[in-house]
């Protein structure tokens, strides 16, 4: 059986590695980055099944990364977790067309119940 795949677009490199080794755990494999400009670029290697998408992200942000991907029929299935400290991530979410979003700070019980919905 194949593992779930997650891609991790965050500029906080200590979330990062904490979200890795959390991910890891919990038997999917993980791929990072730090910046979202090349998203697509990103996904088509890689395939992930779900994406985590900060929005306050260098070179493009959260939100236009997420827009470009939806411009690419093959990808819109993927799920895409907006996580965002903004009090407007609904309204982001919604502007993305994002599946979801969690607010940050957020407790990693209840992104992993997050990404189960998603990856059943």
């Amino acid at each position: 059986m194949h593992k779930k795949k997650i891609l991790v677009f965050d500029d906080d490199k200590t979330l990062l590695d904490v979200l890795t080794m959390v991910f890891f755990e919990d038997g999917y494999d993980v791929e990072i980055s730090e910046t979202s400009h090349d998203i697509v670029e990103r996904v088509t290697e890689f395939r992930p099944n779900l994406i985590l998408m900060d929005n306050y992200i260098p070179e493009i942000g959260g939100t236009e990364a997420i827009k470009l991907l939806r411009t690419h029929e093959q990808f819109n299935h993927i799920p895409v977790i907006l996580i965002s400290a903004s009090i407007h991530i609904v309204a982001l979410k919604n502007e993305s067309k994002a599946n979801d979003y969690l607010r940050k700070p957020f407790d990693l019980y209840e992104l992993e119940q997050l990404i189960a919905k998603y990856l059943k």
